[in-house]
């Protein structure tokens, strides 16, 4: 028998006959009808999505309190579509009254358009000529926002039906770009994961050249998936959580990613067992009981830093926190449950044709005291230990060098968020319409900024507005729709306040507009009596909010963490040991992704979100991994010391958690087959950031430094103070 098997404790007895058919049989009877239940739920979850960036500002900021004055305006919740239509040569003035007004009332009986106010034929505004006679506009409110998608593709079919031959028409503006949006997202239900988990599959079978294993895996992986599905739907419903498409995607990506690697740990534990236990059942549960502790609390991190975006002031950061916990939840539960259940019913057959065999493991002696812990590691392993075990010191500066340098590109990062028209990658009837109305018309047009104003300063305001660098034009508004430039002022005064609409002359989603929307704000009023809002101030609000929450939510999560790996690890030097390392990994993976975002990929920048959720994901998926390492070299320390105990935990994990990272990377990278601007630049920080992590920071930096510093490591726990391992790590060393 071979040494490790003399080595370990005595097996427990195997469970009695009736508790190995009834308990795994309830497990996988209760997980099927959980995914029976579930998976149905995927079509439904468009239902309760909101893809509206005005529904996730807090009800604090001053576009979101605009947003509510505005309602009271216009006792509508409708948002603006603009139909514009380019014609090749100059549009006769007798067409005006004739084609193209019949055109626009065409565009009002589109159902979902909002109904004319009393008196009037219909809501539509225009047609309203260009300058140059080559271009009409008309501004088309849509007040079924539960079905822009559907409103936006019949204004774009009358559009097309009716234009006038020599032009041709686009649907834009919010209306028009939020179902564009939408239309992207609509990859996230099939294309996405059938991507994912495909990517998963080739590699599992890469990794065990098994045939049943991968599928058991799988199984494990789409169950939990569905249970998190079936919750997320239901409290959406309920109206507990904001779901969007974003928080859709990422949970599919994350559930798959996170379970795969919950289930790759609990396998090669397994597999370990079987080579020592006869019994599939006693090897079940003794792979069981040694990978419950680094699963659970892995998972509990992971959890705990995900609810840490509770804290923030943008809901849609608040929402994912809870969306994506739970699919973290399920991932733990169907590792720790509907697995072990699966790998008790196939037992080996599970790793045919390489079935593993008691004493199947041959341990080869490494020569030299200082190779102590390596017995039996072989391959790129048993290399990767002896370069640590010989130069730990410059093996860790190498590494903190590279990292450091990869650094040094954050001074690149534009997380300053990006123009609306440069969200979606794939093409847009919207995108293009936009550039349109920027070409012929002032490019804020069907888009103004929103001002509330005290009646008492109405007349004040408006001509401060109209004053101001970069708005075209401003008026009250009279309840006609739209401005009324040089009309009489008889604005709707609604609670002692009027409504200005100011009409920008850059595009309303761009920086150049947001400037203007902070020179309103800082002149218009000193003590907040008059309030700027609109689609531009929404989006700057939406900035700066996500850049707040950056600088509150990174410490918050550190501390968790922290707390959870000082519980796990009895110790006080591991914990801000591993702490630093992600964070030095997250840094180097932000750094090299904003010089490929920048000059590999052209991208005009990035949102103001990214750095907070690349931080959340790589620092709690990349503490992830460094649990899985010393959890085990701590167990491995307590048998022979910590030097060796280090090399014996990073040769027996080294391939699983390499394994494990592939899979993450490989989950979060099918994110980039959705063209969405925010979810590309999510992809690949975590894609690569994850690889960099599992190769550079938990291979070489944290192995290496642990072992410069030697059993300190462990400082002020027991296994510091232990002076048996004292003397074995002097020995090895």
């Amino acid at each position: 028998m071979p040494k490790e098997a003399e080595d370990r404790p005595a097996s427990p007895h195997a469970p009695a006959r009736w508790l190995r058919i009834v308990v795994p049989t309830v497990l996988v009877l209760i997980w099927l009808v959980v995914a029976g239940i579930g998976g149905p739920t995927f079509g439904k979850l468009s239902g309760v999505s909101s893809n509206d960036q005005a529904a996730f500002l807090p009800a604090s900021a001053e576009s979101t309190e605009v947003q509510d004055w505005q309602k009271r305006f216009t006792d509508s919740g409708s948002i603006p579509a603009i139909v514009v239509v380019q014609a090749d040569d100059s549009i006769p003035k007798s067409e005006l009254g004739t084609t193209y007004a019949d055109l626009g009332t065409k565009l009002g009986h589109v159902d979902g358009v909002q109904a004319p106010p009393e008196g009037a034929s219909t809501s539509v505004a225009g047609p309203i000529p260009s300058e140059d006679g080559r271009a009409v506009e008309y501004i088309v409110p849509v007040a079924n926002t539960d079905e822009v998608k559907t409103v936006v593709a019949d204004l774009r079919a009358v559009a097309d039906e009716n234009v006038p031959d020599g032009a041709r028409a686009w649907v834009t503006g919010p209306a028009g770009l939020t179902a564009d949006l939408v239309n992207a997202f609509g990859g996230i239900d099939g294309i996405l994961l059938l991507v994912a988990v495909a990517a998963v599959f080739v590699i599992l079978l890469l990794v065990y050249r098994a045939l049943l294993l991968p599928f058991l895996v799988l199984f494990t992986s789409i169950f939990a998936l569905c249970a998190a599905i079936l919750f997320v739907y239901l409290f959406a419903l309920w109206g507990w959580i904001k779901l969007s498409g974003q928080s859709q995607g990422i949970l599919s990506i994350l559930v798959i990613g996170a379970a795969t690697d919950y289930s790759l740990l609990l396998v090669a534990r397994y597999r370990e067992a079987l080579e020592v236990e006869q019994s599939r059942w006693v090897a079940i549960l003794r792979a069981w009981k040694a990978s419950l502790e680094p699963i659970v609390a892995s998972g509990a991190t992971v959890i705990l830093a995900l609810l840490c975006l509770l804290f923030s002031d943008l809901n849609s950061n608040k929402s994912l926190g809870p969306i994506a916990a739970i699919g973290i939840v399920f991932s733990l539960l169907s590792a720790l449950t509907l697995l072990p259940a699966l790998l008790a019913i196939f037992g080996r057959a599970s790793f045919w044709p390489f079935r593993p065999v008691v004493g199947g493991r041959h341990h080869k002696p490494v020569e030299g005291a200082a190779l102590s812990g390596l017995e039996g590691i072989r391959g790129l392993w048993l290399r990767v230990g002896r370069l640590i075990a010989r130069r730990p010191r410059v093996t860790w500066i190498v590494s903190f060098v590279l990292l450091a340098a990869c650094a040094l590109g954050l001074t690149q990062l534009k997380a300053n968020g990006v123009q609306q028209t440069d969200v979606i990658l794939s093409q847009s009837d919207a995108v293009d319409g936009q550039a349109i109305v920027a070409k012929h018309f002032d490019a804020g047009s069907g888009s103004p900024v929103l001002i509330v104003a005290p009646e008492s300063k109405a007349d004040d305001v408006l001509a401060a507005t109209q004053k101001t660098d970069g708005v075209a034009s401003a008026a009250f508004y009279t309840g006609g729709g739209r401005p009324q430039e040089g009309a009489p002022a008889e604005p709707v005064v609604k609670d002692g306040h009027v409504l200005i609409q100011a009409t920008l002359a850059s595009e309303p989603d761009s920086s150049a507009a947001e400037r203007v929307v902070k020179d309103l704000r800082g002149s218009l009023s000193d003590d907040g009596s008059v309030l700027v809002g609109g689609v531009t101030a929404i989006a700057l609000d939406t900035n700066e909010t996500a850049q707040s929450d950056l600088a509150k939510i990174i410490p918050i999560v550190l501390a968790v963490i922290l707390v959870i790996l000082m519980l796990l690890l009895r110790s006080i030097v591991a914990p801000v040991l591993l702490i630093g390392s992600v964070v030095l990994s997250y840094a180097a993976a932000l750094g090299v992704s904003a010089l490929v975002f920048n000059h590999v990929f052209g991208f005009p920048g990035a949102d103001a979100a990214v750095p907070l959720f690349g931080f959340v994901f790589l620092v709690a998926l990349g503490v992830d991994y460094n649990i899985f390492l010393m959890t085990r070299v701590r167990e491995e320390s307590l048998r022979l010391g910590t030097r060796p105990g280090i090399l014996r935990g990073l040769g027996v994990t080294g391939s699983v958690i390499t394994s494990a990272g592939v899979v993450l990377a490989a989950t979060f990278a099918a994110l980039a087959v959705i063209p969405i601007l925010f979810l590309v630049q999510i992809a690949f920080i975590v894609a690569f950031g994850v690889l960099l992590d599992t190769v550079v920071v938990r291979s070489l930096l944290v192995p290496a430094v642990s072992y410069d510093i030697g059993r300190a490591i462990w400082w002020p726990s027991k296994l510091w103070q232990d002076k048996m391992h004292s003397r074995r790590a002097e020995i090895s060393s």
